[in-house]
């Protein structure tokens, strides 16, 4: 199967396209207005997707993992990005604030528990959340795990993954001056939050292109551009997630608190050539967790796009319409 998947388009192994049936602006407080929608089944097994980033936002392709006859799919904005608004806005927004938000989603959809589904920072989302709320989680699925640690970061911007990267890495990082090099998520946020939108467009642009490029095994060379307003929002949200290290309460602290889970089951879904977030952040979560499956995908770099990471987790969430009632009951067998 892996060698066939890398022969093939991720699409290929999706669902075919479909409309939501209910979108709306939900009021969240502190100012936020979160975008919500829901596809598929309104009668199906719910299951919540948490984008990456902080402040990727959701896209329709994300509408595509599971069956739409079988499940209930749930995409949200975070706040300060995609059509949420304030659009860029870091003001309330931490990592706890954005577990309230899951809640309140849940609440106001009348949903007892579901099936959370995140990659990249939605990973870290959803195993802050299940640990907050582990008997409101059935299962997790979970896709390029990051925990959200000063390791982590240190080799995403720290010159790690730029020793595979030495070109790339030179242009993002000559970007500040020397001096300022040695911390380079702090020299980008001074200028990242600078009050002049020219700057703040143009760092933003060089931060979201030095972890795009990254993203996938295919790549081999800089991405292109992103839009002004899409880079903005997914830089400065990024980017004031990582200065304050993600609003946890210590380095570490998903890892520390993985016993929390014993009761969840879920599945780690890994490409074996991550850059952005290496494997040993999902083996070593795995040993943590008992409940949990770990599923590498060879030749298979970090993007929920990769043909062989997009085969895995639709294999893995139809293996649960099995194990998984309609209205959620119980909690599901491992994939």
């Amino acid at each position: 199967m892996d060698k066939v998947a890398a022969s093939r388009t991720a699409g290929q192994f999706l669902y075919p396209a479909l409309d939501p049936y209910d979108q709306r602006m939900l009021n969240v407080g502190d100012g936020h207005r979160i975008y919500v929608e829901q596809c598929g089944n309104p009668e199906g097994v719910p299951v919540i997707v948490l984008h990456g980033g902080p402040g990727g936002g959701c896209s329709p392709a994300m509408r595509r993992y599971f069956d739409p006859a079988h499940y209930r799919v749930i995409l949200f904005d975070q706040r300060g990005c995609g059509r949420s608004r304030p659009h860029a806005s870091v003001e309330a927004n931490t990592t706890w604030h954005l577990v309230r938000d899951i809640e309140q989603i849940r609440e106001t959809l009348g949903i007892e528990n579901w099936l959370v589904f995140g990659g990249s920072w939605g990973a870290t989302l959803g195993l802050v959340y299940a640990q907050s709320h582990p008997d409101r989680v059935v299962h997790l699925i979970l896709r390029g795990v990051f925990l959200m640690t000063k390791a982590e970061l240190d080799w995403f911007y720290g010159g790690g993954a730029g020793s595979f990267w030495p070109d790339v890495w030179a242009r993002f990082a000559e970007m500040v001056p020397a001096d300022e090099r040695g911390d380079l998520i702090g020299a980008y946020h001074r200028r990242l939050f600078s009050g002049d939108l020219m700057q703040e467009t143009r760092f933003a642009r060089s931060w979201a292109n030095w972890e795009n490029t990254l993203a996938s095994i295919s790549n081999d060379g800089p991405a292109g551009e992103s839009p002004a307003e899409y880079a903005r929002a997914f830089a400065r949200l990024e980017n004031h997630y990582f200065v304050n290290g993600g609003f946890l309460e210590e380095d570490g602290a998903i890892l520390k608190r993985a016993g929390v889970l014993a009761e969840v089951p879920g599945t780690i879904v890994q490409g074996r050539y991550d850059m952005i977030c290496p494997p040993v952040s999902a083996w070593k979560l795995h040993e943590a967790w008992p409940a949990s499956r770990f599923a590498i995908v060879p030749r298979a770099g970090h993007a929920l796009s990769e043909p062989g990471i997009s085969a895995q987790l639709v294999r893995t969430t139809n293996a649960l319409r099995h194990n998984l009632s309609p209205l959620g009951e119980g909690r599901g067998a491992r994939a």
